[in-house]
């Protein structure tokens, strides 16, 4: 049964007749599939097939175990939005657990992003990020149900495509419940920047940019 409902599928389609370079999308999973692994990987091969631009590749998170650690993925089910065609870049935009409900929406806009090759950031974090030394990793918790939730990721992700020094994850909160109480996440979204500094809400580019100004 399609997880994408036929009105869906119609309006991706023209959404990605605009995509202006390849795309392509890492899934890991496991042969026993967890929670919201098949899911995920279905969401996954629904999207890909609206669009010849983007590519799908799907990897066995312990038999593939060496290419999970090239990409630095420590948990299932996980996504990757990264370019595709004959010069791959990998930004480090990750999604940790099922992009559903409102999350979605940051699977579309990240692949429209990543494809179009522009942020949209504005010039001082830009500036921010362009002169970084030090590596900054933004861990956004999450829920399906969160109106508030896909701003954040998405800042989180413009940031690690402005950056080599920035990677940033979307973490499913109710998936990964153990990392849920390791960063005291009580109300999401909330991002957590470099293990130490935390930020409630879909806060704007200055109040961001204060905190990870404070975490680097």
């Amino acid at each position: 049964m399609a997880l994408l409902q036929e009105a869906d599928r119609k309006v991706l389609k023209e959404k990605f007749a605009e995509l202006k370079n390849p795309v392509k999308m890492v899934v890991f999973t496991q042969e026993m599939e967890c929670q919201y692994c098949k899911e995920t990987r279905q969401l996954a091969e629904e999207v890909a097939e609206l669009s010849d631009m983007i590519t799908l590749e799907v990897y066995d998170f312990v038999k593939h175990q060496e290419i999970a650690e090239e990409y630095n993925v420590d948990k299932i089910p996980a996504t990757i939005i990264m370019t595709g065609g004959d010069d791959p870049k990998d930004y480090g935009i990750r999604f940790y657990g099922i992009p559903s409900g409102y999350e979605f929406s940051s699977i579309i806009e990240d692949i429209m992003m990543v494809a179009g090759g522009e942020t949209g950031l504005g010039a001082e974090m830009k500036a921010w990020a362009a002169a970084l030394d030090k590596p900054v990793h933004l861990q956004v918790f999450v829920t399906p149900t969160c109106p508030y939730c896909p701003r954040a990721v998405l800042m989180g992700h413009q940031l690690a495509m402005e950056s080599d020094m920035i990677t940033a994850d979307m973490v499913e909160a109710i998936e990964f419940p153990h990392l849920s109480n390791k960063y005291a996440v009580q109300g999401v979204p909330r991002t957590v920047i470099n293990e130490t500094i935390h930020m409630e809400g879909a806060a704007p580019e200055p109040m961001l940019l204060a905190k990870l100004k404070q975490a680097a």
